[in-house]
């Protein structure tokens, strides 16, 4: 059976096992979303999370829970890159799950999914909608862009197709723009993905700048965390866990270096102590609960007092 519930938060047990909040820290969620992170920490113990969320929408929504916790929790409407502007001093605790949340995958009219017609729309925030983005790109740019993010090899023939398209009629929709891509390129006899779905996550990525966000939140977490803090990063895909791990492998090891005459070695200590070697994944039983999870990587690594 699966659970129907709007939003199960991937890998829970394991993100509060990585996290352990105790009474009085500061802890941030930088994927607020509809708040199940942040209420399970609160639930864990009587500290304070900040809640950030680039989504006016989770923002609205999470007033109930801000209610809940009576003075407990901060929503700021920004993205987790800028996680320094909102907070006030160094925090416990940095947690961040980078999937996508329910929120915007199950309404059509936010126009991240073809499972239903929707405005190609995408954005998590403000800025240029993925409507915009496939009007004004070119075929080289798209194919890029498509490969890049989408891992699609597909990506020029596509591109193509996309171009050749919207010369007729403007891209407008979500079950336009898939219906042009499986024209392209049909999907075979027992393929389980559909053929535009690495097209849509490479589409989202891009408007989004997703990835430019965990790069930027990353490398805020050296400083906006104490030492002893605690950094959790769950992602879904591996360009996302790729840029997490190589983070961590660049922040975690003893760095030696010379100066460009030799004359010095200069040695830095490791910024961050890996929980875990390997990336934890999803049980068994979440992912015959929750299937969203089955992609899930959660990585994890406490603040030294080591200096970059």
């Amino acid at each position: 059976m699966t659970d129907n519930r709007p939003h199960i938060p991937v890998m829970l047990p394991e993100v509060l096992e990585a996290l352990k909040p105790v009474d009085g820290e500061d802890y941030v969620d930088g994927t607020f979303g509809f708040g199940g992170y942040t209420s399970a920490i609160l639930d864990a113990a009587q500290c304070h999370v900040t809640g950030i969320d680039r989504d006016p929408t989770a923002i609205v929504a999470g007033q109930s829970v801000v209610e809940k916790y009576d003075g407990r929790l901060n929503l700021v409407q920004n993205t987790f890159g800028n996680v320094a502007e909102c907070v006030d001093a160094q925090v416990n605790g940095f947690v961040l799950d980078i999937g996508v949340s329910s929120m915007q995958l199950d309404r059509p009219e936010r126009g991240f999914s073809f499972r239903h017609d929707g405005p190609l729309d995408m954005r998590m925030g403000e800025g240029e909608s993925a409507a915009d983005l496939v009007a004004r790109i070119d075929e080289v740019e798209l194919a890029n862009l498509i490969y890049k993010y989408g891992e699609d090899r597909k990506s020029r023939r596509i591109a193509k197709a996309i171009i050749e398209a919207r010369a007729d009629k403007e891209i407008q929709t979500t079950l336009q723009l898939a219906d042009i891509i499986e024209a392209a390129v049909p999907r075979r006899w027992g393929d389980k993905i559909h053929p535009a779905t690495r097209t849509f996550q490479a589409l989202r990525i891009a408007v989004n700048d997703e990835l430019g966000e965990l790069e930027r939140a990353l490398e805020a977490a050296i400083d906006v965390l104490k030492t002893g803090g605690r950094l959790v990063v769950v992602t879904f895909h591996s360009l996302e866990d790729r840029i997490v791990k190589n983070f961590f492998k660049d922040h975690t090891d003893k760095i030696t270096a010379t100066n460009k005459y030799a004359k010095e070695v200069v040695e830095s200590d490791a910024v961050f102590q890996l929980l875990s070697r390997k990336a934890i994944r999803a049980s068994a039983d979440e992912i015959a609960i929750n299937p969203r999870s089955r992609s899930a990587k959660l990585r994890a690594a406490i603040r030294t007092a080591g200096t970059p």
